[in-house]
């Protein structure tokens, strides 16, 4: 079922725990497909049945079996085993599971905004830069990171652009500066709300990097297209222009671009960030 979901617009799994949310998803639609086919049959047979014609009066006295009665309890004990038996258990991983940022995983955070999404990684010592909205400068400093501030020296922003490495753990803290947007990356099967005044870990693992994946999708109406962050919820009159893009890389590939962007920390740090912040 996966296959033919796939077919209809599924996007490809790259998430370890997409099998499950996959197999949940398939569930559902044989469950709709069954239900389509059997009220609707149900529906045109009545319709003929119990029609008013010439030499047939209407029957008003309708079905007296309690099949239908049955069925209504069968699809009831149906949706609560896939509910109980399916959902519940992966929300619960999603909630309760979250990797420990003193784990060995790749700790970001996501400032969503009108209409681009910010990334704050921490730098080689695994700490935060203190950000303040005083601070905040759309154009040089849209999080409003204190350079001077412990651990934010090293610390890299990105707009638009997520960096992670193939088969770790990953943990996201998603927060918003203005209205709610939604997080979502299709292929990891990862959609999460970002809300102001909270902030929310979303966590997943990777299992095929980019350049696997172009590979993957050659000959397909995806074939050169890379992977992309979209914002799932209406935000404002840009809605449709906010998106980022996810590059997956090996830990060598991690790292190289881990170094790039700390030569270009380099650079800046020429400048006395003390003046400015």
């Amino acid at each position: 079922m996966t296959k033919i979901l796939q077919k209809l617009g599924l996007p490809i799994n790259l998430s370890i725990d997409g099998i499950a949310i996959d197999n949940v998803i398939s569930l559902v639609h044989w469950l709709m497909l069954v239900l389509f086919i059997g009220w609707g049959a149900f529906f045109i047979i009545s319709i003929f049945k119990f029609r008013q014609s010439k030499n047939q009066k209407a029957d008003y006295e309708g079905v007296k079996s309690h099949l239908s009665s049955v069925l209504e309890v069968a699809v009831v004990v149906i949706e609560l085993i896939i509910l109980v038996g399916f959902a519940f258990p992966i929300w619960a991983n999603r909630v309760n599971n979250v990797p420990d940022a003193s784990e060995n995983i790749v700790h970001a955070r996501i400032i969503a905004q009108q209409f681009v999404w910010n990334f704050h990684y921490p730098g080689e010592d695994g700490v935060f830069g203190q950000t303040s909205l005083d601070l905040v400068d759309e154009i040089d400093n849209p999080i409003g990171l204190n350079r001077s501030s412990e651990g934010g020296a090293d610390d890299i922003v990105t707009i638009n652009q997520l960096h992670i490495p193939v088969n770790t753990k990953i943990r996201l803290d998603l927060s918003s500066k203005d209205v709610i947007h939604s997080f979502s990356l299709p292929e990891l099967r990862v959609k999460q709300d970002a809300i102001p005044g909270m902030v929310i870990p979303v966590h997943f693992e990777a299992t095929m990097t980019t350049e696997e994946f172009l590979v993957e999708m050659e000959g397909t109406s995806r074939e050169g297209k890379g992977l992309e962050i979209a914002c799932a919820q209406l935000c404002g009159l840009g809605h449709y222009r906010m998106r980022g893009y996810l590059t997956i890389h090996d830990q060598e590939g991690y790292e190289a671009w881990l170094e790039k962007e700390k030569s270009y920390l380099d650079e800046e740090s020429d400048d006395d960030w003390d003046d400015d912040w």
